[in-house]
């Protein structure tokens, strides 16, 4: 009996903060630096351990590991283009412990681009072959609307082409730098270049001085909605059900809007069936103090602007404008992992000109 005690009671602990997962992982480090330096069963002694642990943190976590020098094994935590999922990765790796003989990172770091020499299939990805220009549109100026040319981009090969472009920007800007400052982007063939192309390894320094432009015209910039006027819309869907939404019509006037450019879209799901798809009272007054608790967090004055919010068909949505990703992403967090019966879901993404909500506007 106390054979069968000692087996089960090495079950590891539940993984409930970064202090736990590292914990986790120093027991198993050397483990794991083994494999590595071996070159054995990544997949299976490594991968398949860690994936499970990082999953009981939250949702979101990829990674990638290998030895990043004889004597150092690297293990690279990324979100794969999900802004939401950013700043969970820059705090598990500044949470991290010193391990000797490990290196952690947090996102994807950026390459010099005469290193970089991606091959996928018969496609090569490099500094020779990979152009771009901007797009400029008057009425969007502070918009960063990129097309890239590659120059062997066929009919054919298109898919590949497109998937390891995006790859090879991802290596060369940094993870970071790639899902933030690019607003549109294009990928087209030589062929249909309509303007003069400009070497791909000036790209890093024209999203610089972009970006500097953009923060000396925005940095700081905030808008007080307290005596902003409001209005009420509503509107019928395809299948006959109501929609109505309040929105703060004075604030989609501002010439300023690009100063908070990330947009947070909160869906709510509730059950509307016997109420045509609305909410009945007791799930009213609950949706109402769960904006309530996104608001109390997310003030306007920091830079969090409360645009609009619509109900029907048992959806609520809510709108942010936002200066910034992080704080948005870990409010909505911790208000999910607070709501663990309730189908509360989240999305942040950049809308500088406030395109998603034209269809509010009332003027």
């Amino acid at each position: 009996m106390s054979f069968l005690k000692n087996l089960f009671s090495k079950k590891d602990e539940p993984i409930n903060s970064y202090a736990d997962f590292w914990k986790w992982f120093q027991k198993n480090e050397k483990a794991f630096f083994k494999v590595l330096k071996e070159r054995g069963d990544i997949e299976g002694d490594f991968f398949d351990k860690l994936t499970p642990k990082l999953e009981e943190l939250r949702d979101g976590y990829f990674f990638t590991a290998g030895m990043f020098d004889s004597n150092t094994a690297e293990l690279k935590f990324t979100v794969e283009g999900a802004i939401k999922h950013i700043v969970f990765v820059e705090e598990l790796v500044a949470a991290a412990p010193a391990i000797e003989g490990w290196k952690f990172t947090a996102l994807k770091p950026e390459f010099n681009i005469k290193d970089l020499n991606l091959i996928m299939g018969d496609c090569n990805f490099n500094d020779k072959n990979i152009s771009f220009y901007s797009i400029d549109y008057p009425e969007y100026p502070d918009e960063i609307d990129i097309t890239i040319v590659h120059h062997d981009l066929t009919e054919e090969n298109k898919e590949t082409i497109v998937k390891g472009t995006y790859i090879f920007l991802d290596n060369y800007l940094g993870e970071l730098n790639f899902a933030t400052t690019i607003d549109n982007l294009k990928i087209i063939g030589k062929a249909e270049a309509e303007k003069d192309l400009v070497p791909v390894e000036k790209l890093k320094d024209f999203l610089i001085w972009r970006e500097k432009e953009f923060i000396e015209k925005y940095d700081g910039l905030r808008y007080d909605t307290e005596n902003d006027n409001y209005s009420g819309l509503e509107a019928e869907l395809n299948n006959g059900k109501p929609l109505v939404a309040i929105v703060n019509t004075d604030i989609l006037q501002w010439d300023s809007k690009a100063s908070h450019p990330w947009i947070l879209n909160i869906e709510i799901k509730y059950n509307g069936e016997n109420n045509h798809g609305m909410p009945d009272q007791e799930t009213y007054h609950y949706l109402e103090g769960i904006e309530n608790r996104i608001t109390s967090e997310l003030k306007d004055f920091e830079g969090y602007l409360n645009i609009a919010r619509q109900t029907a068909d048992g959806v609520r949505e809510i709108y942010f404008a936002c200066k910034d990703f992080r704080k948005p992403s870990k409010v909505m967090d911790q208000i999910q992992r607070n709501e663990t019966n309730q189908n509360i879901s989240f999305e942040i993404y950049k809308d500088k000109y406030w395109q998603t909500f034209k269809r509010f506007n009332v003027n």
